[in-house]
């Protein structure tokens, strides 16, 4: 076993006793990030999807500044300011129609219970109590417990399984088995009388970035609203601009019933999350009966510097720029993708909207197959941020990356696998 490390910081998703040494950043600025020793890194992966204009913009930056110098934190319990009051009313234009209010918390996770318990307090308190949830086959909601009970169950939550409760699972909608997947569903919500379906709009994530088309989301909305089941999109990494629609659930023309929405909400600038939901779910917990109160918060819900920068962001989606930018960025990795295809080396090359995915074949996959810090180490020599899952490697940068960028990306993507294949 190596040395442990000089610093006391315990960083996430990070085995320290493999990684030796930590890559200390010191600015940030559009695609890219410079190092304290001077190299300077293109960030494919958005710094973990959240960077959607660029590192700093100056947009969201002067925000920041400004609202920082006004008002930087107040409890939000019996409490409000503007910066959260006008996001809420610009969020709600911009969403799909049918959800009404909006709850904030500081992250995606968070979102995710916060939908949870919505949708469980909603049955409970009209008095037809409902538990269980459907999932998806290799789905991931996050790392809080009740995120971990809703995602697929393995080398993330393992240790953690006694604390972990019953879900109903349906499976992935592998292509040309799709009606399998809807099969499941409908008949989990007819049988399990199901309080809520969550699910990854088009794209599960951190399951391997795996792609389905939109008519599979809207025949699952279909069903859900058959069964009077919650429907619950976790656009927590899809929304922003990601699968090419500003939310991912317009393409298949769905309105969820609950909504959740992270990572690029304020630009990759700062902590915040909203869960939106229909009017009836709030009204379920509208009472003179404090009871019915419902029962979250974090310390931080709807910081106002957060607020401030969230503002911005939606600012720049009304600029018709920001929109052709994405549809730039999902046209580049689409023709980056078109000489992979014939790369014997890789398999199952796919794209939705700016977000890249393919598996370099190799002997074992899956999130820990060995060929996944290796690749890592190699991207990180050649200054670029990619971090694969496993043996798929995927391409999410900020919407500012340029083609000399991409062309760099997968031409290390293709150097690398020609060293460890």
């Amino acid at each position: 076993m190596t040395t442990k490390p000089k610093s006391p910081i315990w960083h996430p998703f990070t085995q320290h006793a493999l990684q030796e040494k930590i890559t200390k950043i010191v600015r940030g600025d559009g695609a890219y990030l410079h190092t304290a020793d001077g190299r300077r890194i293109i960030d494919a992966i958005s710094s973990w999807w959240v960077v959607t204009h660029g590192h700093c913009h100056p947009h969201i930056v002067s925000a920041i500044q400004e609202q920082a110098g006004k008002l930087n934190q107040i409890i939000f319990a019996g409490y409000t300011h503007e910066p959260a009051e006008e996001l809420a009313a610009q969020l709600l234009k911009l969403v799909p129609d049918g959800l009404e209010h909006v709850f904030f918390s500081d992250s995606g996770s968070a979102s995710e219970e916060v939908a949870l318990k919505m949708a469980v307090g909603y049955w409970h308190n009209i008095g037809k109590p409902r538990r269980c949830i459907v999932v998806m086959q290799h789905s991931y909601h996050g790392d809080t417990i009740g995120a971990m009970s809703v995602g697929a169950r393995g080398v993330f939550n393992a240790p953690y399984a006694p604390l972990l409760f019953d879900v109903t699972s349906i499976p992935f909608p592998v292509s040309g088995r799709e009606q399998a997947t809807l099969d499941a569903l409908e008949s989990a919500c007819q049988n399990d009388m199901p309080a809520a379906f969550i699910v990854e709009p088009l794209i599960l994530g951190a399951g391997g970035m795996l792609m389905y088309p939109a008519w599979v989301l809207r025949e699952m909305k279909r069903i859900c609203e058959a069964s009077d089941v919650f429907f619950i999109a976790d656009e927590v990494m899809t929304g922003w601009g990601r699968t090419g629609s500003l939310f991912a659930c317009e393409q298949a023309d769905v309105i969820p019933d609950i909504a959740c929405y992270s990572k690029g909400l304020t630009g990759g600038a700062l902590p915040l999350a909203v869960t939106l939901c229909r009017a009836d779910i709030f009204d379920a917990h509208y009472s003179t009966d404090r009871t019915r109160t419902f029962f979250h918060s974090s310390s931080y819900t709807a910081n106002p510097v957060a607020c401030a920068a969230a503002k911005a962001n939606l600012d720049l989606w009304h600029d018709p720029e920001t929109h052709q930018r994405v549809a730039s960025v999902g046209t580049m990795q689409e023709e980056a993708l078109e000489v992979l295809r014939a790369d014997p080396r890789f398999e199952n090359v796919r794209r939705t909207g700016t977000i890249a995915a393919l598996d370099l074949k190799a002997s074992d996959e899956g999130y820990l197959a060995e060929l996944g810090p290796k690749l890592q180490a190699s991207f990180k020599q050649r200054n670029l941020l990619l971090r694969p899952l496993g043996n798929t490697i995927y391409v999410m940068p900020p919407y500012c990356v340029t083609a000399a960028d991409l062309d760099q990306i997968y031409g290390s993507i293709t150097d690398a696998a020609a060293a460890l294949t």
